[in-house]
């Protein structure tokens, strides 16, 4: 299987992690992950055979370009050969940077370009999934992105609440992030909600089980309680009981399952993943 991996140019990088994709050898299948509920959102252009999604007793074949926003249910993809696609991680709360489609229509669903992006988006996906390398579907990309970026007006408090949350989702309280915002709890979460679809306390929940699902899935010699202590869980049996009704599974059993599997995590960039604000925990 080829990889590739850009990282977007200075203006996108507060939103956009990076561009990535993966290509099977011929006569290759791969077997994909399920991808776990978390705090960002991926945009993936199929330039050749698209994910097959398992549900139920079932497969079915997904668009070739959807937007991946997990949150409340794992999502389970099967074996493929064929495959090829270039997608666009997006930092936590990035998305809303580039998109009027409200939170709640974004998350757990499967959104195309059009209605992320109406007609110009439908053309967009057209254009990147027909370009011959993914040095021109990056290029394709960052320039509509940036070009949403400038006429998108976003909640920038709640931009910054949401990276800080992230970033310290093991020490910080929604309290003392809404007291540094100068806001009141209640306000704080009307406007998560308004610009998200979510709460800051399911932003708080999401980030450090993602976190530390990712720490045990890239490190096979992590401990599941170091990890979980480290993110923020009060111990091992929290964490457990919070992986179980997030995936219905134990961490052991998807361990077990996932390691067997590829996967779409990354080590974390974190030299880039500053975002403007001046907020440092004690």
């Amino acid at each position: 299987m080829r990889v590739f991996t850009r990282f977007p140019v200075a203006s996108l990088s507060p939103y956009i992690d990076r561009f990535w994709g993966w290509e099977a050898e011929a006569g290759e299948t791969i077997s994909l992950p399920t991808i776990l509920p978390g705090t960002g959102a991926e945009m993936y252009f199929h330039y050749r055979t698209p994910f097959l999604r398992s549900q139920g007793d079932g497969t079915f074949s997904l668009p070739h370009e959807h937007l991946f926003c997990v949150r409340r249910r794992p999502v389970e993809l099967g074996a493929i050969a064929g495959l090829g696609f270039l997608a666009v991680r997006f930092r936590a709360g990035g998305i809303h940077h580039f998109t009027r489609l409200p939170g709640n229509d974004m998350l757990d669903q499967l959104p195309r370009a059009e209605d992320l992006w109406g007609v110009p988006g439908k053309e967009l996906a057209g254009r990147v999934i027909e370009a011959g390398s993914n040095e021109k579907r990056v290029l394709l990309l960052q320039t509509f992105l940036l070009r949403q970026l400038e006429h998108k007006t976003v909640d920038t408090l709640i931009s910054v609440a949401t990276a800080h949350l992230y970033r310290h989702c093991d020490t910080l309280s929604i309290a003392r992030l809404a007291s540094h915002l100068n806001l009141g709890k209640r306000q704080l979460e009307r406007r998560f909600l308004q610009a998200t679809g979510q709460t800051p306390v399911e932003v708080k929940r999401l980030s450090r089980f993602q976190k530390t699902a990712r720490t045990l899935l890239l490190d096979p010699s992590a401990s599941c309680a170091d990890s979980a202590l480290a993110h923020g869980y009060f111990d091992q049996s929290h964490f457990i009981r919070e992986f179980k009704s997030l995936t219905s599974l134990s961490p052991l059993a998807y361990l077990a399952q996932a390691r067997a599997k590829t996967h779409f995590y990354n080590t974390p960039r974190s030299t880039s993943e500053k975002i403007d604000g001046s907020f440092h925990p004690d």
